[in-house]
């Protein structure tokens, strides 16, 4: 199985690394990491990674995916970026994303008509997609997999190892990665945490939550006055 994974300047890393890590672990899974163009990405935090291949010289995929951060407010508007997924989509058995990935996938017109998650900051901006929003860690629908904010992408990559290969072959690669959340604190999650709490973190990412619903309104206008495509 060919797994395509997306790179681009300001992603986040641990929605890359995680889903990559848990990857890894399946013999019949070949990773191709891929950019706009081969060679080195800075991401959010100023990690380099590396990008084997460019958009033109990447091989099929049989399951696309894309990573969120801050950059992806860029690619909902790139048009090499939003073809390329539109290109890969469309021979791949499953697509999928982690975080605000969702949102890139969205305006590449990919998740119109499925349930679908993201950051719980930015759920909401699904639906201006066309998509429908679902508060939940990890979400299939059909060939869409997606996963909620950041930490989630290890839970989302073993949910679909479990769906394409059975729930022992997961458990194994849980086990040997010792991965057993214990957080020091009960506030991961805006249902979990105090009041208070999700309140100062809603403010102080607003004037950037407001950049994206901007971005996610003229993505969802530009799909709907685009020719329809087969999903």
């Amino acid at each position: 199985m060919n797994v395509v994974m997306l790179l681009y300047p300001r992603l986040t890393q641990l929605d890359f690394t995680g889903p990559y890590e848990v990857f890894t672990r399946v013999k019949e899974m070949r990773l191709h990491v891929v950019s706009r163009e081969a060679g080195l990405v800075t991401d959010g935090g100023g990690l380099r990674l590396f990008a084997e291949h460019g958009y033109d010289d990447c091989p099929a995929a049989d399951l696309l995916f894309v990573p969120g951060g801050p950059g992806q407010l860029d690619l909902m508007q790139d048009a090499a970026t939003l073809d390329f997924l539109r290109r890969q989509a469309a021979g791949a058995r499953y697509i999928t994303s982690v975080c605000t990935g969702s949102l890139v996938l969205a305006a590449a017109g990919l998740l119109r008509g499925y349930r679908a998650t993201s950051h719980w900051l930015s759920l909401s901006q699904l639906a201006l997609m066309g998509a429908e929003p679902v508060g939940e860690r990890v979400v299939i629908d059909r060939d869409r997999v997606t996963g909620a904010g950041v930490t989630s992408g290890i839970d989302f990559a073993l949910t679909l190892v479990a769906h394409l290969y059975g729930q022992e072959r997961a458990e194994r690669i849980q086990l040997s990665m010792e991965y057993d959340p214990q957080p020091p604190w009960n506030s991961g999650s805006p249902r979990a945490a105090p009041a208070a709490l999700v309140q100062a973190v809603t403010e102080a990412s607003a004037e950037f939550q407001a950049r994206r619903v901007v971005a996610a309104r003229a993505a969802g206008e530009a799909l709907d006055a685009a020719p329809a495509r087969t999903p």
